[in-house]
């Protein structure tokens, strides 16, 4: 793109502001001239006005706001011009003094200046946006306590046009030197694109305001009239602002993360604290040094407290949002310090486990040949009718013992080799009440009690049925044992889909874990010696991280343990299964 069709808009706002400076010199006085300026200055704001809203319908998140108070502010101002329009062209009159609707000329800078509060040229969450707005709000009740507290006595309560011609524009003079220093500001730390717009928007501004100041003392001295070279800035002015708007679609204006050049943040808490402790300095200064009528000084008094009162409020409601950030803030923080906790844990115990299992593999088959040959010999022996009595007891202990060790190397070796079986759609819902079953019928403890609470339409899963099912047995067998130690209780399972996983709940009211922690290491149990490998839960861990599920477990607040498992649903592994098999 060439720099004159990048630059198009400026070039016709600037031959819109010559053609109109060549009228005003060459034009005489009067109703046709009156009407150019008038009609051509609307003009130029509307335009500005539909770009903002065009950009606003076209962004999103905390652009669109800036975009759309942006287009507020504007739409104020083009109705105070056309105000000028209605006197001027269609009643054929001056306006009024006091008029009104100065007031919509003096509130169009609040909704610019807090659209730069929001700081579009930054990436943050909706926080700043909530902040933001509560700024806008104490930043509008202030300038409006300001307008009333230092205009509205001159113009309503006791007529002086003259002090409300001082009053009014010394005060718009400071409204708009403010909108420059946050748009100075926020140039500071944005973007290339941001900063471009930003600094066009505050040379537009700065033009409005030194002519408004000139515009005011050509009034003063009986030399003004509207078309006069006095409003051929104020053109320039709103041309410069049109122009920017509709150039700022080709402008890079993204987000950026946070600069550190930028001071709003710092700039704003101070402005607000300025707008706090001005309020009883202002209601000091009423009460002892105003000479004003004994009417305006009551109600400049009344004026201050009602503004105490309502910026009191959004100060508490702005400090409140601000703790609520910081608590949402350590909370986050905290559940990521747990993650990354349970996450270490996950790899550790991976590590853990693949290590132990070939270790434990090959002790497991060099003690298995021994114990074989112990077995046999003692056997033999025991068949032998010849041994005394305390002779064939210590042979039934060697058997006993040859056997526990026997069962002991199988844990081992069903622990060790955790190899995936040949996976199929396995019906979660059916595995559950089998296992809930089949333990229920070996505990006849009738304080113990079992719930199941299984959604009917749970989705299935693609794994070892048989693995799953002797790791929910174990599960369960570890509660039920639990509850019987505790004398009775209540173990409950319930399972339900939620997004793409199958969510599994083992929860009981015993005494709950000693060491959660330590629940899934090898070798771990708490129970007595001969009833416990330490082994079950191990094996439980290693078949649903086979599955590339997780398992989780934790001590209840009311008391008791809960086991999660939370498993795929087989959508999202049947298809590279079926890639497998092919």
């Amino acid at each position: 793109m060439s720099p004159f069709q990048r630059n198009r808009w400026f070039v016709r706002a600037g031959g819109i502001t010559l053609a109109f400076a060549v009228v005003s010199a060459t034009a005489p006085r009067g109703p046709a001239l009156t009407a150019i300026f008038n009609i051509g200055y609307l003009l130029l704001m509307l335009a500005a006005v539909a770009a903002m809203f065009a950009h606003a319908w076209s962004a999103e998140g905390v652009k669109r706001h800036f975009w759309v108070l942006m287009g507020v502010g504007c739409t104020l101002w083009a109705c105070h011009q056309a105000g000028w329009v209605y006197y001027e062209v269609v009643r054929r009159t001056t306006v009024p003094k006091p008029w009104f609707m100065n007031a919509f000329l003096f509130l169009h800078l609040i909704p610019m200046i807090a659209a730069v509060g929001l700081r579009p040229h930054q990436t943050e969450g909706g926080q700043k946006f909530r902040l933001g707005t509560l700024d806008f709000l104490l930043l509008f009740v202030w300038w409006v306590f300001l307008y009333a507290f230092a205009v509205f006595p001159s113009q309503y309560i006791s007529l002086n046009v003259a002090q409300y011609d001082r009053n009014y524009n010394v005060l718009y003079l400071v409204e708009s030197g403010v909108l420059l220093l946050v748009l100075g500001i926020a140039a500071r730390g944005a973007p290339a694109g941001w900063k471009m717009l930003y600094l066009n928007l505050m040379a537009a501004s700065a033009l409005y305001a030194l002519d408004s100041v000139w515009v005011n003392l050509a009034v003063t001295k009986k030399g003004y009239y509207t078309g006069s070279l006095y409003d051929v800035p104020l053109v320039g002015a709103a041309g410069w602002m049109a122009a920017t708007v509709l150039s700022a679609r080709h402008w890079q204006t993204e987000a950026a993360p946070r600069h550190g050049a930028d001071k709003w943040g710092t700039m704003a808490l101070r402005l607000a604290m300025l707008a706090i402790l001005s309020l009883p300095l202002l209601g000091l200064w009423t009460f002892r040094w105003d000479g004003s009528p004994a009417l305006t000084r009551t109600f400049r008094l009344f004026t201050v407290l009602t503004a105490m009162l309502v910026l009191g409020m959004f100060v508490f409601m702005r400090q409140y949002l601000q703790d609520q950030a910081l608590i949402h803030l350590l909370e986050d923080s905290r559940r990521s310090f747990e993650n990354e906790q349970r996450l270490q844990s996950h790899l550790v115990q991976r590590e853990k486990l693949a290590s132990l299992g070939q270790l434990v593999a090959g002790a497991a088959h060099e003690i298995d040949h021994p114990l074989t040959a112990i077995m046999e010999y003692s056997e033999k022996l025991w068949s032998n009718h010849r041994l005394t009595t305390d002779q064939d007891t210590l042979v039934r202990k060697i058997v006993h013992h040859s056997q526990r060790t026997r069962e002991l190397i199988s844990s081992l070796l069903s622990f060790a080799q955790q190899s995936s079986g040949e996976k199929t759609m396995v019906d979660l819902h059916t595995l559950l009440q089998r296992s809930v079953q089949m333990r229920e019928l070996q505990h006849h403890d009738q304080k113990i009690r079992v719930e199941t609470s299984l959604q009917p339409d749970l989705p299935k899963v693609w794994g070892d049925g048989h693995q799953l099912f002797q790791a929910f047995v174990q599960i369960v067998e570890n509660a039920l044992d639990a509850l019987e130690e505790a004398g009775g209780g209540l173990l409950r399972v319930s399972a339900q889909a939620q997004g793409d996983e199958v969510i599994v709940q083992f929860s009981d009211s015993g005494p709950g874990l000693k060491e959660p922690l330590r629940v899934f290491d090898p070798f771990y149990t708490t129970k007595a010696i001969g009833k416990g490998t330490g082994l079950g839960l191990s094996a439980v861990y290693g078949v649903v991280r086979d599955h590339r599920g997780q398992i989780t477990c934790q001590n209840k607040p009311e008391g008791g343990a809960l086991f999660v498992l939370r498993l795929p649903t087989a959508m999202e592994h049947a298809p590279q299964a079926v890639g497998a098999k092919a």
